[in-house]
C-alpha cells in the first residue's frame, strides 16, 4: 500500500478526524481514507441521489414489523386528545 505523507498538517483538523474515527471505531489512517474517499468520489445526479434515498427508504420499511392498528383507529385518537 501507498505511504502518504501530509506536512504541517493542521492540529485542530487532525483532533476532529481523530474524534471522528473514535466515534466510527476506525483508526485516524482508516477514517482519513474513508473521508478522502467520499471527497473524491464524482456528485451524484439529482436523479441517482433519489434513487438512492428511495431504496434506503424501502430497505427500513422491509425490515420495520407490520402495524397492526389500521391507521384511522391511530388518526381517531389522536383527534379525541
Amino acid at each position: 500500500m501507498t505511504l502518504l505523507q501530509v506536512r504541517d498538517f493542521p492540529q485542530d483538523l487532525y483532533e476532529d478526524i481523530g474524534r471522528i474515527a473514535e466515534f466510527e471505531r476506525r483508526s485516524i489512517a482508516q477514517q482519513t481514507v474513508v473521508l478522502l474517499r467520499d471527497a473524491v468520489k464524482p456528485p451524484l445526479s439529482d436523479k441517482e441521489r433519489r434513487k438512492r434515498i428511495m431504496a434506503e427508504a424501502r430497505k427500513r420499511a422491509a425490515s420495520l414489523p407490520p402495524v397492526s392498528i389500521p391507521p384511522e383507529v391511530l388518526i381517531r385518537e389522536d383527534r379525541d386528545r
